[in-house]
């Protein structure tokens, strides 16, 4: 198991919950945006679960979220690993939940659950103040790379830069829907690119062959593809 990337940091709770509450009414919008940058980030990492979540005063948020079921959309915070993730300044990784299981929650969600390993990455405001966790979750345990938690550091700023620019847009009289439909699509077009590239490679017998190699590389390219054409729409909606 690997522990937090940084030791646990003091959190001023009251600005850190007066950061949070703009954000609060994604948590009940139904945006297909987040949804879909959810199963993509799922996707890239080969994963069944990814969680943007908000972490409110008594409750962790799962509303945006690809892979829980549907009425799973709030836990309490001390029984949720993303209440520890939101302490570390990196990523905070739990390669094997069933052999070393985090011992500053209560156990009973994720026994409950049957997760097996958790890397999850702080959502900060421009200011620094901690609202929330992106998270990847797999019910089996498995390795986590140093150019795996690079790239959930890149997708956390990109998941950021589009909540911040949803409650931009949403607090305007009239908000640029072309814009996020924009968005919306290339998010949406990148997924079915990747469920065919992990396709392409399960068709292969080998896990290890270069021809699966190969397509995993072209997953990773798009997603860095994706990254980098979303911080293009982003900065362009500032404009």
């Amino acid at each position: 198991m690997a522990l937090p990337a940084t030791h646990p940091l003091p959190l001023d709770e009251a600005a850190r919950l007066q950061a949070l509450r703009p954000y609060q009414l994604l948590n009940t919008m139904q945006d297909e945006t987040f949804a879909e940058l959810a199963r993509l980030t799922a996707q890239l990492f080969r994963v069944p679960i990814c969680i943007i979540a908000l972490v409110e005063e008594e409750v962790v948020r799962f509303g945006l979220n690809h892979g829980l079921p549907p009425d799973m959309d709030r836990v309490n915070r001390w029984e949720t690993l993303c209440s520890v993730a939101l302490l570390g300044e990196g990523v905070t990784v739990f390669e094997n939940l069933h052999a070393e299981p985090c011992a500053l929650i209560n156990p009973g969600l994720v026994q409950n659950l049957h997760l097996g390993f958790y890397a999850g990455h702080t959502l900060r405001t421009a200011d620094g103040q901690p609202i929330g966790v992106l998270c990847v979750i797999d019910n089996q345990p498995r390795a986590f790379s140093s150019a795996e938690a690079a790239l959930l550091e890149r997708l956390t700023g990109v998941v950021m830069n589009l909540l911040d620019l949803r409650v931009a847009l949403v607090q305007q009289p009239r908000w640029n829907q072309e814009l996020w439909a924009a968005i919306y699509a290339r998010i949406e077009d990148s997924v079915q690119r990747l469920e065919t590239l992990a396709a392409l490679a399960g068709w292969e017998e080998a896990p290890d062959s270069s021809n699966a190699l190969a397509y995993q590389d072209s997953a990773r390219q798009e997603m860095l593809r994706v990254i980098e054409v979303l911080g293009q729409q982003i900065q362009a909606a500032r404009l």
